[in-house]
């Protein structure tokens, strides 16, 4: 096979492939294995198939033979590391990213990933001291923000959490959910207003976050605003939730008069 046949029989495989016919790729890819057995990205790829195919050990098996050839290949490691992730295998996933970022020790990505299972596996000392890093090397990285304010509440450090979430919301000002849970950071910290503020600016992104509604209304109820209350938690009643939810909600409503 021809350099130019090989270039064009890689670009049907990966077309295939972005179809989600994993069955006809990884026939694709295999032919070109036999034709360059040494190319790293060919076994990743392969191993890529088996595993959007639920075929993790012959997945894990092609990725390490990638590895093998280029052990530099930091999507083969994150690859992997999804994996273990999906089987609750942290500690191997753990283990393989410290591999990896010992190997690669400035590549953002995977020190992200790193910190991110750290997170899953509650070791939060060490997911700070990753995701410091990566906002060393990456400053604007707004994700790395978002996973530091979330473990820093998690520790009940609301003011590092609120640091972090007003970081990301220097880049994002239309996503409800970094509204509410910057509220959320800001109501745990004693700052009602605050807290009140992105709650509005949450349903003013999105008129249909019910989350939003309900959360104004109990803030206004703990207050003693019972009209501002009773009108969120009308708005709330307004969408599609749980019959039991919604009884409850009509009950707080029926007792603020």
């Amino acid at each position: 096979m021809d350099e130019k046949q090989f270039k064009n029989e890689l670009d049907e495989a990966m077309k295939l492939f972005q179809k989600r016919d994993f069955e006809a790729a990884l026939n694709k890819f295999n032919t070109l294995l036999e034709a360059d057995n040494k190319n790293a990205h060919l076994y990743n790829n392969i191993g890529l198939c088996y595993a959007n195919l639920g075929q993790n050990a012959q997945a894990e098996e092609y990725y390490k033979k990638a590895l093998f050839l280029d052990d530099k290949l930091v999507e083969t490691y994150i690859n992997i590391a999804d994996i273990y992730y999906k089987e609750n295998r942290l500690w191997d996933a753990i283990e393989l990213l410290q591999e990896a970022t010992a190997r690669i020790p400035d590549n953002v990505a995977l020190l992200h990933y790193l910190g991110r299972i750290y997170i899953e596996d509650k070791r939060y000392d060490d997911a700070i001291d990753v995701l410091d890093t990566v906002l060393e090397l990456a400053p604007k990285n707004f994700d790395a923000n978002w996973d530091l304010g979330m473990v820093y509440f998690e520790l009940g450090d609301y003011n590092s959490a609120i640091a972090n979430f007003e970081e990301v919301l220097k880049y994002i000002e239309d996503n409800e959910l970094i509204y509410y849970q910057t509220a959320l950071a800001y109501e745990a910290n004693d700052e009602v207003d605050k807290a009140v503020s992105n709650l509005l600016k949450s349903i003013s992104v999105n008129e249909k976050f019910p989350l939003g509604y309900k959360r104004l209304g109990m803030l206004f109820m703990a207050h003693g605003e019972n009209e501002d209350a009773k009108e969120y938690f009308n708005e709330y009643l307004g969408f599609d939730i749980p019959l039991e939810e919604k009884e409850k909600i009509q009950k707080i409503i029926d007792r603020l008069g």
